[in-house]
């Protein structure tokens, strides 16, 4: 999948303006009759490059066959869609289901702008993968249902490997160290592409060694950097990028790594699937040559931590249709079509029973083993705002990569990040 999933966008100061403008005086709208709901038409958002066209069109065919109702997708795009879900979710008619960011889901759901779904968790979700499942609840109620989500692996040079004589991908953490310091040893190639500011690795690494990014401090949440599990983190992060050429001060899209990467004299980065594709397009004599791997953790039965970004979908408080929406769902995130979006789009789907429809799909493969062992950033609605540009996590990165202690470094951003946990939402 070539697009890119942005779980993560800040919202802060968008959601304070959101209304649960009720419906019907039960909230659910019109309940099937003998005709079930004949003449509703259920109104769905969907991001551009969610979902295929050929699955929303044998979904609205079967959900008519079984509600006599019929369903219109609308498409979206990212960019801007907080303000503009914001604005829908005050209005009188919201959208009746909609996809929304994992990290995006607890601001949301604090405002009230969506219904509570624990009858549909109770329902058909009881084995929902817990660790994609996370993002959906907020103070003990499901306000939304995991839908997918998409991890970082190793996109490795399959020459360059067998150039320095590696023969098998790793397995733990210090066999890729090795390998890594191998190629270094052994070719000319760059042994990892790993700029100092992949702070989505970072925090899967954080995720890794049981970290969190803040903590309780009385009824407020403040930085959590100083501990020591984050240390921990940091300083596998720079253990391995000191073995990298890339910049310190830049992220993964400045300049985009697989572009680097197409240059055929990087052994490895850190990426999502669909980013080897911007390699391929830069440079497609290298398709043949790229490989996956599950990135290794500590140990060969417990893979690496990582940030799980994704999408879940959601019902508007505000929605008279409410009790249709539910059906629409119980068949969107059925196993057949769960299963049906995993195999066409390289995503993982909410259970692990339905892995299996990622067979053939490389990167997607090497991704799923690390989904068990994945996270989020907090799921709090004030984290969003630490996620605006200049965002202090990169700062506290760099600052340890350019010789900072991780303590050090925290003490530097610490303030910045506990103004803005404290900003009103």
């Amino acid at each position: 999948m070539k697009r890119k999933l942005i779980a993560a966008i800040g919202i802060a100061g968008m959601m304070a303006s959101v209304a649960a403008c009720g419906g019907d005086s039960d909230g659910e709208g019109k309940k099937a009759g003998a005709d079930g709901w004949a003449g509703e038409t259920l109104t769905v958002w969907v991001m551009d490059g969610s979902s295929p066209d050929d699955w929303q069109a044998e979904l609205a065919k079967e959900f008519e066959a079984k509600t006599k109702a019929k369903v219109k997708f609308e498409i979206q795009t990212w960019n801007g869609i907080q303000q503009k879900l914001t604005t829908a979710l005050s209005e009188e008619n919201p959208p009746d289901v909609f996809e929304i960011g994992n990290t995006q889901t607890p601001a949301y759901a604090k405002t009230g702008g969506l219904a509570d779904l624990s009858d549909l968790k109770s329902g058909i979700g009881q084995d929902w993968t817990e660790s994609i499942n996370e993002s959906s609840v907020f103070e003990g109620k499901q306000y939304a249902a995991p839908w997918f989500v998409v991890n970082r692996v190793v996109v490795y040079n399959k020459k360059v490997w067998a150039d320095a004589g590696i023969k098998d991908t790793p397995k733990t953490r210090d066999e890729f160290y090795n390998d890594l310091k191998t190629i270094g040893e052994k070719t000319d190639a760059e042994p990892i592409y790993l700029p100092g500011q992949n702070w989505y690795h970072f925090v899967g690494l954080v995720i890794g060694e049981g970290g969190e990014l803040v903590k309780k401090d009385g009824d407020k949440y403040v930085s959590n950097l100083s501990d020591p599990k984050v240390a921990a983190a940091m300083e596998t992060y720079k253990k391995f990028q000191s073995l990298s050429k890339a910049p310190k001060d830049k992220d993964e899209a400045t300049p985009q790594q697989g572009e680097v990467f197409a240059k055929g004299d990087v052994g490895a980065f850190i990426g999502m699937g669909w980013e080897a594709a911007t390699a391929i397009k830069a440079n497609p004599k290298i398709e043949k040559d790229i490989g996956y791997f599950t990135i290794p953790g500590e140990t060969a039965d417990k893979p690496e931590g990582v940030f799980l970004g994704g999408s879940n979908l959601a019902v508007a408080a505000g929605s008279k249709k409410q009790e249709l929406a539910k059906e629409f769902l119980k068949i969107a995130l059925s196993d057949k079509f769960e299963g049906k979006l995993a195999k066409a789009n390289g995503v993982t789907p909410n259970k692990e029973s339905l892995l299996g429809n990622l067979k053939g799909n490389a990167a997607a493969e090497a991704g799923s083993p690390a989904v068990a062992f994945g996270g989020t950033t907090p799921l709090i609605p004030e984290w969003a705002a630490v996620e605006n540009e200049p965002n202090p996590l990169k700062a506290y990165m760099t600052a340890v990569l350019n010789g900072k202690t991780p303590a050090e470094a925290a003490k530097q951003v610490e303030d910045d990040i506990n103004k803005r946990l404290s900003q009103q939402q």
